[in-house]
């Protein structure tokens, strides 16, 4: 089918209105570019997905298929002109089981998290990525545990079957204890469950915080430009002898230990200083 001359006016102009509008754009608003910039980075994921769902399907569900995944995201930084820089990796027990522990700012935590991602590491996410199309299905074959934060008793049930694959299968878990991305630069009252897991399985927790976005990054201002990130892994947290009463006050350490360390690392001056005031602001965690 043959399009009319005048469509192919319209089909010429639009092409046209793209070619200046869009740059027009790039260049003058902040704010289109932070979405064209967000747009680019979760499509370039689902893209990179495609291609390492055929690599990590030979093994079939396994954790050492987030070592493809790694390797295949570990570029999307300088994309961005974002610097990670690491310190304190030294701090990763060498060869058992253990939980880490890591603040959550935005999406952009996976930069910072595959920059330090240790061998035989898999995160536990919300169940609702395993249905992100490739995103999802790629997670899946790298090991990753997805539970349904609605559903307390599932929750409970699937940390208890991870507390036996830690010790069983030599695996580390990443947790977000804050449970939800976190965009007022302090922590939010983590919840409890990591700690349960750490506790039951008897292995250390290892809390690593990441600096604050603030400086290049601010969905609030729809800001993104380019910038410094620090990621501190810090000394292990033991938990032999701990039993489940313990947890309150183990979760309550932890945090106290990172924020300490997010108020020092953090370019942004602000800490989050006003969030401890409010009531609850630091016990108020659960499962």
């Amino acid at each position: 089918m043959e399009l009319w001359p005048g469509a192919w006016m319209v089909v010429l102009l639009l092409f046209l209105l793209l070619l200046f509008v869009l740059p027009t754009l790039w260049f003058c608003s902040p704010s289109a570019k932070y979405f064209f910039k967000m747009a680019f980075y979760n499509g370039w994921i689902l893209f990179l997905a495609v291609l390492a769902i055929p690599v990590c399907a030979v093994r079939g569900r396994n954790v050492e298929n987030m070592k493809i995944l790694r390797l295949m995201l570990l570029h999307i930084k300088y994309l961005y002109g974002i610097r990670v820089e690491v310190r304190g990796a030294h701090h990763f027990p060498p060869s058992q089981p253990y939980v880490v522990v890591s603040n959550h700012q935005s999406s952009l935590d996976l930069l910072g998290m595959m920059e330090v991602l240790p061998g035989r590491c898999v995160p536990i996410a919300k169940r609702e990525l395993l249905w992100a199309g490739s995103a999802g299905l790629a997670c899946w074959l790298a090991g990753v545990i997805f539970i349904d934060r609605k559903r307390t008793g599932d929750a409970i049930s699937v940390m208890s079957e991870v507390a036996q694959t830690l010790l069983t299968q030599d695996v580390r878990v990443w947790v977000f204890p804050e449970g939800t991305r976190n965009h007022n630069g302090s922590m939010l009252p983590f919840k409890r469950g990591a700690f349960h897991l750490a506790v039951q399985a008897q292995v250390p927790i290892v809390p690593i915080v990441m600096s604050s976005y603030q400086d290049f990054y601010c969905k609030k201002e729809r800001r993104f430009t380019s910038g410094r990130c620090q990621v501190r892994v810090l000394p292990p947290v033991p938990t032999e002898g701990l039993t489940p009463d313990d947890v309150p006050a183990l979760a309550d350490t932890v945090r106290h230990s990172m924020l300490t360390i997010f108020r020092e690392i953090s370019t942004d001056g602000r800490g989050g200083g006003d969030y401890l005031k409010k009531p609850g602001g630091v016990g108020d965690a659960r499962l």
